[in-house]
Parts: structure tokens; C-alpha cells; sequence
């Protein structure tokens, strides 16, 4: 049998990788570091803060009302709100030209118009009509063409009354929300395929039922995150009501500068209940949107709790390596 004389290419040198050096990284983690740890001494150095005056008086009686105010006016103007702009969002949807047209003209009207001078619009809606009447339309002209005497109303309201202080300003705050909302709304059923409406009609249920069981559902995913942005814009904006006479958050700390001369410290406490109240709202806003994101995604979003169990787990498996026997053995 003859030798192979053929020649071989020699095997290729190993590859030696080396890692990507990132000094740009460690220069900006260096910066922010710094910056930091400046911010935290100008905190705790700086007698300005007053932090025990401070701590001393944030539960107290009028900021704790105050809060509350605030916390209440947010999840009504948002509830009455995102109810209003699913009706219009419907409405500027619908085949009717003068419903759809109406509802355009509302979200036209209430969006151009800014909300701090529609709150002093409804703080003033005593002086337009003294009082409000619930009935029929035209009544009195009605029964003066009939030749009879007397009016058909139901319930007559005092307009100075009703539209001052809280009720002004969150009427004022649902109105303007209702018509940011009918755009968020109208954006979330829009981008349901029409193909699931089609679907719907085939197997014979009605616009309503379709609109309830197939297209909401879907659109939420849409929908959530910029309503959970608006809740934490309305959140802020309720300080706005202050200007007509609400004691919130914003005017109960401006009402103890005044008392105690001390500006610092009381800014520092209004700003801390909002970030108190900012952060739950931000933590349900992402347990929502997990759960509307569960027909979209194979795989869930992990939760902080699990994305904490998963680096205690990682960092468990890091602190033991394996001997050849296949033992472990934990590192130094």
C-alpha cells in the first residue's frame, strides 16, 4: 500500500481573545460616582435641610391633609377621566358623522385650552348661571306655548355652591384628562387588527359586546402605558387647584413657609410625598402592564422580586467553582 504523500495545512494558531477594553465606561461611572457622593454631603452637611425640623414636620396635620387632598383629586380626576375619554374615544370612532364630529370638537376645545385657566373657568361657572336646573329643555317656553303655568324641572342647584374649591377644581381636571384620554383610548382600539372586529361580526355579536370582550382587551397593552404617565402627570398637576382655593399638598407646605419661615425644609417635604406617591403609582403601572402583556409576550417581564431572587442565585453559583472529581468547593 503506498504512503500518503499528500501535504496537510497546518492546524490554525489558537485564537487568543482579549476583551474589549471600555475606558469610557469606567471615566463616566467615576464621573457619577463623584457627583453623587457630592450631592449626598451637600445633603447631610448643608444645615439648611434642617432635617430633623423637617422629619418633625412632615406627618403633621395640615401636610397629611394636604396629601390626602392631592392623593384623593388624582384617582377621581383619573377615574371620571379615563371613563370620559373611553366614551368619546368611541364616539369620535363611530360611522355617525355628527357624533363623531362632536366628539372631535370636545378633544379640540379641551386640549387647546390650558388647564390652569379652565380651572379658574369652572371656579367662576356661579357667575355664568346662579343656578343650575336638571329637566327638561325649553321648559318654560314649552308651557307658555302650551298656556300653562309653572316649569318642568326636576332639581334646581346653587352655581356658587357646587363649583368652588374641590368640586371646581376636579371638574375643571376631568374635562381637560377626559379629552388626553379620548386620544390615548382612540390610539389603543386603532392598533387592534380590524381583522378580530371582522371575526367578531362574523360570528354575530354586536358592536358593543365586540368593543367589551375583544377589542379593549387587546388594546390595553397600547393603552396603559401612557394613562399610567398621565396619572403621574395628574399627580402634579392637581397642585394646579390651589390657584382656586384647594388646600393640596403644594398650599398646605406654602401655608407652613409662611407660618415657620423656613422654605427649604418644606419643599423638601412636599417633594418627598410626591415621590412616595410617584413610585406606587409607577409600581402598579408596571404590574398592570404585566399582566395586559401576558397574551403578547412567550415570556412575562420578571417581577423586582424575581429579578432579585436571580442575582442572589447567580451570585451563589459564582462564589463556588467545581473540582475535577466534580465537587464543589467554595471560593476564597
Amino acid at each position: 500500500m503506498a504512503a500518503d504523500t499528500t501535504t496537510r495545512p497546518a492546524p490554525p494558531e489558537q485564537i487568543k481573545a482579549v476583551p474589549v477594553r471600555h475606558p469610557g465606561r469606567w471615566i463616566a461611572a467615576v464621573v457619577i460616582g463623584v457627583l453623587v457622593l457630592m450631592f449626598v454631603h451637600m445633603l447631610v452637611t448643608n444645615p439648611v435641610f434642617q432635617w430633623k425640623f423637617m422629619v418633625d414636620n412632615m406627618f403633621s396635620a395640615p401636610v397629611l391633609r394636604g396629601a390626602r387632598t392631592t392623593l384623593v383629586m388624582t384617582v377621581l380626576a383619573m377615574l371620571l377621566g379615563v371613563l370620559l375619554g373611553i366614551i368619546v374615544a368611541i364616539m369620535r370612532l363611530s360611522p355617525n358623522p355628527i357624533v363623531s364630529g362632536a366628539a372631535w370638537a370636545y378633544v379640540w376645545f379641551f386640549r387647546a385650552i390650558p388647564r390652569i385657566v379652565l380651572l379658574f373657568f369652572c371656579a367662576n361657572l356661579g357667575a355664568l348661571y346662579g343656578t343650575y336646573d336638571l329637566g327638561f329643555p325649553f321648559d318654560q317656553q314649552i308651557m307658555g306655548w302650551l298656556g300653562l303655568s309653572g316649569d318642568l324641572r326636576f332639581l334646581g342647584l346653587n352655581g356658587n355652591q357646587i363649583f368652588k374649591g374641590f368640586t371646581a377644581g376636579l371638574l375643571g381636571l376631568v374635562l381637560s384628562e377626559g379629552a388626553y384620554m379620548a386620544e390615548i383610548v382612540r390610539a389603543g382600539i386603532q392598533s387592534v387588527d380590524p381583522g378580530q372586529t371582522e371575526a367578531a361580526s362574523a360570528l354575530g355579536m354586536s358592536r358593543a359586546k365586540t368593543m367589551r370582550r375583544i377589542v379593549l382587551p387587546q388594546a390595553m397593552r397600547v393603552i396603559i402605558p401612557p394613562t399610567g404617565n398621565e396619572t403621574i402627570s395628574m399627580l402634579k398637576t392637581s397642585s394646579l387647584a390651589s390657584v382656586i382655593g384647594v388646600v393640596e399638598l403644594t398650599d398646605a407646605s406654602e401655608a407652613a413657609i409662611h407660618l415657620y419661615f423656613k422654605a427649604i425644609p418644606f419643599y423638601v417635604v412636599a417633594s418627598l410625598w410626591y415621590l412616595f406617591f410617584t413610585t406606587v403609582l409607577s409600581i402598579g403601572q408596571y404590574y398592570i402592564e404585566r399582566h395586559y402583556a401576558r397574551g403578547s409576550t412567550r415570556n412575562l417581564p420578571p417581577t423586582p422580586f424575581q429579578k432579585l431572587m436571580r442575582m442572589n442565585l447567580s451570585f451563589r453559583r459564582r462564589s463556588y467553582t467545581y473540582t475535577p472529581a466534580g465537587t464543589q468547593e467554595e471560593r476564597p
